[in-house]
């Protein structure tokens, strides 16, 4: 059983409420908050939806630009030595150093690379 929820680009983390017998959910990735309920996984799935369609439109009335959770952009600070056997690796693979970091994070994520 997985315990995340997708939704136009948006991921959630789902967790039981034993005390109040709820399924209870976070948007993950982003600062603004935007959480939800359901006592079914079906009222749970549908409170995401409108939890982030109602985030969207918010955004939209009040002109700000939603928060994405990623940009695709990151700065990663690590060892030289790490480094320069990263350089080596992607290399002996035929690939450019950023296009090997992507594979070796999304396999570690657990994405397709």
């Amino acid at each position: 059983m997985t315990n995340v929820l997708k939704y136009q680009g948006y991921t959630a983390r789902i967790e039981f409420d034993a005390e109040d017998e709820v399924f209870v959910g976070h948007v993950l990735g982003i600062i603004d908050r935007i959480s939800f309920h359901g006592e079914s996984v079906a009222e749970l799935t549908d409170a995401f939806h409108v939890a982030v369609d109602h985030y969207l439109e918010d955004c939209r009335v009040t002109g700000r630009e939603p928060l994405k959770p990623a940009s695709g952009r990151v700065l990663l600070r690590i060892p030289p030595e790490v480094h320069a056997a990263a350089n080596i690796a992607a290399q002996a693979s035929g690939k450019s150093l950023n296009q090997w970091a992507a594979d070796a994070i999304a396999r570690a994520a657990g994405e397709a690379g």
